[in-house]
């Protein structure tokens, strides 16, 4: 079990980093906010593995809560960007 649950670290830990350059580095908007959603699905996984590791649902409401944040803040700047080429194609 450890070997799976340091396996698991090693390969999260990689894609948080990966997703981090991406958020530092992109060229839009929209790839950062990606980004950023991509690195809340990891810290939900990563919560996840603990809560199956550990045997223990401490952690549910936080998942909860990162999950409906991750959705909202998405569909918050798709609407954005959508008014923002609206409003570049009228002119």
């Amino acid at each position: 079990m450890q070997i799976v649950l340091t396996v698991t670290a090693v390969v999260l830990s990689l894609a948080a980093a990966g997703a981090i350059i991406r958020i530092a580095r992109g060229p839009s908007l929209l790839d950062r906010v990606l980004a950023a959603d991509v690195l809340l699905a990891i810290f939900g996984a990563a919560l996840c593995i603990d809560m199956a590791a550990n045997r223990h649902l401490n952690n549910l409401m936080l998942l909860v809560a990162i999950s409906l944040i991750g959705f909202v803040g998405s569909v918050t700047v798709a609407r954005f960007v959508a008014d923002r080429r609206e409003n570049v194609r009228e002119s």
